[in-house]
């Protein structure tokens, strides 16, 4: 697998019917399946804009038939409410203790912030997260990472924000949580849309495929290959959705 074409940012941008993207190249997949993709700019997405409403806005202009859009599980969270603010999240005395002794991940974060592992306890309860914790500290000196988020599990690795490094004041006061029904999310916006649609958590280290409408026309296998350099980016683009195009 590897990216046929690529360009650099100036070449990348493009303007079409009022929209800004960037091409994001073409990447080939496993099977051999070549795919372009266009990273879609929009306005900073606020909580409780109409996700449907965004796409007819921003990716309809540049929709051909065969296309499929991977739609930024952030900006999913702020459509459906699945938000919380600083004000909202009052740490307690084992976030206050706990996060003390928590790593920081590739965002600057992690569960080093007192505020989303009180989230996180708020949403597991306290014995799942001293277990999570005991489990980690145990399997940490081994070599073994991630074993805090399995064990919580309820997606608390998909819970964002509280950002104190990100480029918008916003999403420092808040934290975004991953729908729980990213199926149905989907299979409403293929219903009122017709673009085949894929919710995605996406980062420069994994792609996570939350869930895709029923009927979505690629495997989860070629869904990894179309999104594996993680075309949404980590900047400031605000590219939250990609729309994927086979490449005959």
């Amino acid at each position: 697998m590897g990216i046929i074409e690529s360009r650099n940012k100036e070449e990348a941008r493009h303007e079409e019917n009022g929209v800004v993207y960037y091409d994001r190249g073409v990447l080939t997949g496993r099977d051999g399946r070549k795919y372009l993709r266009y990273a879609i700019q929009t306005h900073f997405i606020e909580v409780g804009e109409d996700k449907c409403a965004l796409i007819e806005r921003y990716v309809r202009p540049l929709y051909r038939e065969g296309d499929m859009l991977s739609f930024g599980a952030k900006v999913m969270a702020m459509c459906e409410k699945t938000v919380r603010t600083r004000d909202e999240v009052k740490p307690g005395f084992w976030a206050n203790l706990l996060w003390r002794f928590a790593g920081i991940n590739h965002t600057g974060v992690g569960m080093h912030e007192p505020r989303k592992l009180q989230l996180v306890i708020d949403i597991c309860g306290l014995p799942r997260v001293l277990l999570a914790v005991f489990c980690s500290a145990v399997t940490k000196p081994f070599g073994i990472h991630g074993v805090f988020y399995k064990v919580c599990g309820k997606g608390v690795a998909g819970i964002d924000g509280f950002y104190f490094r990100s480029s918008f004041d916003r999403y420092k006061e808040l934290a975004l949580i991953n729908p729980d029904n990213p199926v149905e999310l989907c299979d409403e916006i293929m219903q009122k849309t017709g673009i085949p649609t894929v919710l995605m958590d996406a980062n420069d280290i994994d792609q996570n495929q939350l869930g895709k409408c029923h009927g979505f026309p690629l495997t989860d296998e070629q869904i990894q290959d179309a999104m594996a350099d993680n075309p949404s980016g980590q900047g400031d683009e605000l590219t939250p959705f990609i729309l994927i195009r086979p490449v005959e």
